[in-house]
């Protein structure tokens, strides 16, 4: 972990919002609490009086539940036997580490156990596990009654997914989307090359030719051996991106094209991208390296390439893993355990760089226009997964009910105070307000330095909201024009053909893209190709993906 206080705002945490349009069957939205004293005064007293209700009325239920793990829930963790005994229940949390989860869920179904709250972290799994019958339908006037504040923060700032999460016109899942994804994949150059070449950072793709070429010819870092190279794989999709698709990504990417949705690989205008591609592969100026692309092992967002020098411009990671020394201001304690703004730290590939090359400097670019004025690079899906209910969950009366109640307690609390402590623990133990206007939080040693310590204390067991935070990162993301020029899926959740036939279409597109720009195949095959791809299962596909379209956007 890097060692830097960490800042997080609340504005990413509570739903703070206002007006009431409808959601899912119209049930009137809830004026959220003012965030003053009394207001908070106010949601103790109905706090007390909810937990007094439970325990008298209710009988004890023992839940499980599967959330975003990197360490295990603690056996006495604090947060967990506050919720515990607030909603009556016993919590058994599934410590299913996030890089192995599908695979452990996958064992624990099979031996016929079912989580009652249901972490889908795949968005296509929501199907597999909805036809596996270990999914229990979300009746709409539950989710109204016991959900609100969940559907408000959808329902307001993330519209268009209000539908998601249907199978057959019934609720199986509630959508997660993640706010910060509004943020593209940003395009970063060596400004220290760009200096010694004379060149400005890339504005077209002619002027992106110019640069590869000189950072490929004229030794950019000084040593006198022709040993650098423009690009490598994750470049590429900046280079594709400038004829308006994706392509060298973990799945199929789709975009709308006259209505109906196209597979950007398979699309015309890709055949004068790779027209590009093989000429730069053929005069050397791309990495011959490609194939295996840019990470070399560790963590994947990490683009080794550019890291040891051996590349100009990469478009790999997100927005904060390119954060430099400086870039803004974050709040850290001084010696008197007092919260001070100072220039934040470099991180992941900016610092992993400038360690290994003391004089590097990088520069963020636009993503290039290619010949008709498009331009775009990779974004992430806005849906993140769902969360859904096991099926077990229904066979006993009331807890369907308690688990939303619960969910919705710990995921979009209206209360600034109890939000943060849902989210980080106990104030003035683990965290504290940076500021009087209790909009930042500051996280207090030992605890600054420890890695995923929400996890051992149970808290942030809720899902994430659509409210995009206001933190000092994501407004560093924003003067970098992130929030424009992103290339999305435009089809989010897969059908059961994708699902079938995905992984041996993306292997068949990466092989012929992989053999188009090395020469191995010629350009002319683009269109056999196409018909490859679509006797392969990828007719069926785009069949089945503009159906489930047409369903979601009429």
């Amino acid at each position: 972990m890097y060692k830097r206080l960490v800042l997080l705002p609340l504005l990413g945490l509570i739903c703070g919002c206002s007006g009431q349009p409808a959601f899912l069957s119209s049930a009137p939205g809830q004026e959220l609490p003012d965030t003053s004293v009394s207001a908070s005064d106010s949601a103790d007293s109905a706090d007390s009086a909810d937990s007094a209700v439970l325990a008298a009325s209710a009988p004890k239920l023992k839940i499980s539940w599967t959330m975003h793990q990197n360490l295990p829930v603690a056996e006495d963790a604090v947060m967990v036997r506050e919720l515990e005994q607030k909603f009556n229940v016993d919590l058994d949390f599934w410590n299913l580490p996030n890089n192995k989860y599908e695979s452990l869920l996958d064992q624990r179904l099979v031996q016929g156990s079912i989580p009652d709250l249901f972490r889908v972290r795949q968005t296509q799994d929501l199907l597999k596990y909805q036809q596996q019958d270990v999914l229990a339908p979300i009746p709409e006037e539950l989710l109204n009654t016991y959900a609100p504040n969940i559907l408000k923060a959808i329902r307001e700032n993330a519209p268009a997914y209000q539908q998601y999460g249907r199978i057959n016109g019934t609720y199986y899942g509630i959508p997660v989307i993640n706010p910060t994804n509004i943020y593209r994949v940003p395009v970063v150059y060596r400004q220290d090359w760009l200096d010694k070449l004379g060149l400005k950072v890339p504005d077209t793709l002619a002027d992106f030719e110019k640069f590869i070429y000189a950072a490929a010819n004229e030794d950019p870092d000084g040593n006198g051996i022709r040993d650098t190279y423009g690009l490598s794989q994750e470049g590429m999709n900046v280079v594709f991106g400038a004829f308006g698709q994706m392509v060298f990504t973990d799945q199929l990417y789709f975009s709308r094209k006259d209505q109906g949705l196209v597979i950007g690989a398979l699309e015309p205008d890709m055949q004068e991208a790779l027209r590009y591609l093989r000429k730069w592969y053929k005069d050397g100026v791309i990495d011959p390296e490609f194939i295996t692309g840019e990470n070399s092992g560790g963590y994947k967002h990490l683009s080794h390439a550019f890291i040891n020098g051996r590349i100009g411009m990469t478009s790999m990671g997100n927005y904060y893993h390119w954060t430099q020394a400086g870039a803004y201001t974050d709040w850290r304690l001084d010696d008197q355990k007092a919260a001070r703004l100072v220039p934040v730290e470099a991180m992941f590939n900016v610092k992993e760089l400038t360690a290994k090359h003391p004089q590097a400097k990088i520069a963020f670019g636009r993503p290039v226009s290619g010949p008709d004025g498009r331009r775009g690079s990779k974004a992430y899906d806005m849906l993140m997964s769902f969360t859904a209910i096991g099926a077990e969950a229904t066979r006993e009366p009331g807890k369907l009910e308690r688990i939303l109640r619960l969910l919705d307690y710990v995921s979009a609390n209206p209360d600034p105070d109890k939000a943060a402590s849902l989210q980080y623990g106990i104030q003035g133990t683990h965290w504290d307000w940076a500021g009087t206007d209790r909009k930042e939080i500051i996280l207090l040693p030992p605890y600054n330095h420890m890695f995923s310590y929400q996890n051992t204390i149970g808290a942030g067991i809720g899902m994430t909201l659509p409210i995009l935070p206001a933190g000092r990162s994501e407004q560093w993301a924003a003067t970098l024009g992130l929030d424009h020029d992103g290339i999305y899926n435009a089809l989010e959740v897969a059908t059961p053909s994708l699902i079938r036939n995905g992984p041996g279409l993306i292997k068949l597109r990466d092989q012929a893209y992989i053999a188009f720009i090395t020469g191995e195949r010629p350009l002319e095959e683009f269109g056999e190709f196409v018909e490859e791809f679509l006797a392969a299962g990828g007719a069926e596909v785009l069949a089945e993906a503009n159906a489930s379209y047409k369903k979601l956007d009429p």
